[in-house]
């Protein structure tokens, strides 16, 4: 492969396939997936991502690619990059991927009860916001009963 990656490099190619492996360089991967090339770089050097070099340029390979989609969707649902890190470790150790299922519901179910609490939580701050804005909307209109009233005499 290195040998592609110095000639996609050198060449500026993009989406170039060797062996029937395509790669993608920062810039697509960043294009596609609406992250910045930045948010890539700060996956690399967490060691989520592991791209191949061409001098100063990154040369990713499907794997990567997959692994960035995961990660993306797995802040989406609220998981940290530790536990992202822990599901890629056990993936890559496993030959049978039972355990990163049987771990990956078990976090799974720590974020659900996460939300629910989470939600929980708003529906009682929303409730007192309501109180408190009719409080205000009630102490408001007595003023300006009171203002009309003096406006009168």
């Amino acid at each position: 492969m290195q040998a592609t990656v110095a000639r996609v490099a050198a060449a500026g190619e993009s989406g170039y396939r060797h062996m029937g492996e395509q790669v993608f360089n920062i810039t697509e991967l960043a294009q596609e997936f609406d992250v910045t090339t930045r948010a890539i770089r700060f996956y690399e050097d967490q060691g989520l991502l592991e791209p191949a070099r061409a001098g100063q340029r990154r040369i990713y390979n499907r794997r990567d690619r997959v692994r960035l989609m995961l990660i993306l969707r797995g802040k989406r649902i609220g998981l940290s990059l530790q536990e992202i890190r822990e599901l890629f470790a056990l993936y890559d150790a496993a030959h049978d991927d039972a355990p990163q299922l049987q771990e990956f519901i078990r976090i799974l179910a720590r974020k659900e009860q996460q939300l629910l609490e989470q939600m929980e939580d708003i529906k009682v701050v929303l409730t007192e916001i309501g109180q408190l804005r009719a409080q205000c909307e009630k102490t408001l209109g007595k003023r300006s009963n009171g203002h009309n009233r003096a406006k009168e005499l």
